[in-house]
């Protein structure tokens, strides 16, 4: 997103930061606060209101919040971490950014957002992105190891992204082949790993992650049923600011070692947290569907099928898992 578009957004930002504390804040308060008028302050929250969040408007009391926001901190996050970090409230998509402005940037560089107009999951599916609820996060990689090596990458990072939770203190969060994480059977987030391009032996690639927080958005509006990761605490939820640090650590550490073990130090971890081991699952290749007994992950990263005809081995591309 360009600076004029983000300029544009400043004051709108700036409306947020007083309404997050879930406090009623009058018009004239507000208008006061900026030097504009009511009528500028309605137009604006109705702008506001179209990034998802709701807002409530009480005569004689003024704007409230359905609930408080937790927002992002780009100083906290930064001093707690020893890669660039880039907070850009309102994006287009973090992934898109990073692949647009990768090559001035070191390896391990991230892009983090509170809203995303064209957030995008895997086949191109759109990921719903209200405002402060969620986690929408990317990193840029430099794989030394080369573009043959990234196949087993989302993989990888799936077992980076529960290793930061459950050192948070998150419990029963499982994965799904090949880039999601589950609880209690239900999405919890998604990952999308692209490639820029290959110059000599390294992979130019950038890893984005969609995680949900605490979305309050009907269930009917996203296609499958979606989990929430304030459900997985309890209402105990730890900052967003530290589930940042906290992810942006586990990353490092992951990818760092996925160069030197490649896909072979994630098997036997990737396949203890596999939400449909041992279950009967399909999965869909366009018109074809393959059913089987769900048997983890081979080595490369294939999904292993048990089926009439024994076990079965499928690899990327096209392919969807689904509970039979």
């Amino acid at each position: 997103m360009s600076e004029n578009k983000y300029k544009q957004h400043t004051l709108k930002l700036e409306i947020i930061k007083q309404l997050s504390d879930g406090q009623f804040h009058s018009g004239e308060e507000l208008g006061e606060q900026f030097g504009i008028s009511r009528a500028a302050i309605s137009k604006h929250i109705k702008g506001i209101q179209q990034w998802g969040i709701t807002i409530h408007r009480v005569q004689g009391k003024g704007y409230q919040l359905s609930q408080p926001l937790d927002l992002l901190n780009a100083e906290v996050i930064q001093q707690a971490s020893s890669v660039p970090i880039e907070l850009i409230p309102i994006i287009d998509s973090t992934n898109q950014y990073l692949l647009n402005t990768m090559g001035d940037k070191p390896s391990g560089s991230v892009c983090i957002a509170e809203y995303q107009s064209q957030g995008r999951g895997r086949r191109g599916r759109q990921w719903q992105s209200p405002y402060g609820s969620n986690l929408y996060f990317s990193m840029y990689w430099k794989l030394e190891s080369g573009v043959a090596a990234a196949m087993g990458l989302s993989l990888a990072i799936g077992v980076a992204i529960v290793d930061a939770l459950q050192g948070l203190g998150a419990q029963d969060i499982k994965l799904k082949w090949p880039n999601d994480l589950y609880y209690q059977d239900k999405k919890l987030a998604g990952i999308l790993v692209e490639m820029s391009a290959q110059t000599g032996g390294e992979a130019h690639l950038v890893i984005g992650m969609g995680l949900n927080i605490d979305m309050q958005i009907d269930q009917e509006v996203i296609e499958q049923p979606w989990a929430n990761l304030n459900q997985v605490f309890q209402g105990a939820l730890p900052s967003r600011n530290e589930i940042v640090i906290a992810l942006i650590q586990a990353w490092h550490t992951v990818l760092e070692q996925y160069e030197v073990q490649g896909m072979q130090g994630f098997v036997e971890r990737w396949n203890a947290l596999d939400n449909f081991k041992d279950k009967p699952i399909k999965l869909i290749m366009g018109d074809k569907e393959v059913h089987g007994i769900g048997k983890g992950i081979n080595a490369q990263g294939g999904i292993v099928l048990q089926t009439e005809q024994g076990l079965e081995t499928y690899v990327g591309g096209e392919i969807s898992l689904r509970k039979a």
